[in-house]
């Protein structure tokens, strides 16, 4: 546990009464997973908002007790790293529709005593946001220091400043987009589809059933695929076999077969098929662009700085899709920072590359800090 904040521990809320979704759909209680890590200072105004991706959760740094592995952004969130639990107060929120702790598809309906399946409502990201809010609010947070996450947590931090615009001091999208385009969503529509066509999927009515694992493993290997590059990839595996010959059959012969079947067998472990769908569908949703241009929509944001973070070899959210967001901030007069990190680990540099990351967000952040101050004098 070297520079790990060590054990912590997930907390549940429940916030009563009804929450009506972008849909127009309503949920009753909704619960929300969280971790928090650091302490709230004086003035409650040093709170870091971490928002997770696809198949994350609200374990975002440390150990839970028996744990082999730390939370998904442990490099990022500690004491002295980017997220530096020393000088801020950082929360990660399971969204609505996930399968770790916040309500979902696999939460019980009061109504039937069963789990919810298809009969949970549709979610969008501007929902996931609106129940964050509630958890923000729990903790008596009337500021937000700074949000930040990638691939669908930057979406997540992108809704944050048009939904919440006056509590944002500061905004560090990474590898993200302002709205999935078509090659996006039709990779997620390939994942959803291999786990519909699982004969255990059984309508999304499993849970007491055979669970689909082969459909969850296979959308999860499509879904890995995207999140590499063509560099990475043969860089890890080229074209080296498992055995020194051709075996002529269907079996695992290549390196990259067995990693994909691995990473999808260990997926299927701990996350929830219909979850996949409901998460990957919010994802495709997404789109800030649906009711006015990004100039229009960006225009009432004018006191939150943005750091834009994108990689070189990202083809799922390639940086033009982030230089769209600088560019919509620059015409509005927003305070905005653009950022290329160059990297041969394709999407998922945001979860490799954190020496780069560090020293930019952590030079960032400093300056939000002292401008925050410079403010109040």
């Amino acid at each position: 546990m070297k520079d790990s904040i060590g054990l912590v521990e997930t907390h549940l809320v429940t916030f009563e009464g009804l929450f009506r979704l972008e849909s127009d759909a309503v949920l009753e209680d909704i619960t929300i997973a969280y971790e928090t890590y650091g302490k709230l200072n004086e003035d409650r105004d040093n709170a870091i908002l971490v928002c997770h991706a696809l198949s994350g959760d609200a374990h975002a740094s440390g150990f839970h007790d028996g744990d082999k592995k730390p939370g998904w952004w442990d490099i990022m969130i500690g004491p002295g790293k980017a997220f530096d639990t020393k000088k801020y107060f950082v929360i990660c929120s399971n969204v609505i529709g996930g399968c770790k702790g916040a309500s979902g598809p696999g939460s019980i309906n009061p109504k039937t005593n069963k789990p919810y399946g298809l009969t949970f409502p549709v979610v969008t990201i501007s929902d996931m946001v609106n129940a964050q809010k509630l958890l923000i609010d729990h903790l008596d947070i009337n500021k937000i220091m700074s949000i930040s996450g990638g691939s669908m947590g930057g979406m997540q931090a992108l809704q944050w400043t048009i939904s919440y615009p006056d509590i944002i001091m500061s905004c560090i999208p990474i590898a993200t987009t302002s709205k999935h385009s078509a090659l996006q969503i039709a990779f997620d529509e390939v994942g959803r589809q291999a786990i519909m066509a699982d004969p255990g999927w059984e309508d999304g009515d499993y849970y007491e059933n055979d669970l689909p694992f082969r459909g969850l493993s296979v959308a999860r290997m499509i879904g890995h695929i995207t999140y590499m590059s063509d560099t990475s990839m043969e860089n890890k595996f080229g074209r080296a076999l498992k055995k020194k010959e051709y075996g002529y059959d269907f079996t695992q012969e290549f390196e990259v077969e067995g990693y994909l079947r691995n990473r999808g067998d260990n997926f299927i472990q701990r996350f929830d098929a219909n979850s996949y769908l409901y998460i990957t569908k919010a994802m495709d949703y997404f789109d800030l662009q649906k009711e006015a241009n990004l100039f229009e929509v960006f225009q009432p944001v004018k006191n939150t700085k943005f750091l834009v973070i994108a990689f070189s070899s990202d083809w799922l959210y390639p940086p033009y899709q982030s230089k769209e967001i600088v560019k919509a901030c620059k015409m509005n007069g927003i305070d905005v920072t653009y950022c290329e990190i160059s990297s041969d680990y394709g999407h998922d540099a945001f979860l490799i590359e954190y020496a780069e990351e560090t020293k930019l967000i952590t030079h960032f952040l400093e300056k939000v800090k002292n401008n925050k101050v410079h403010a109040e004098n």
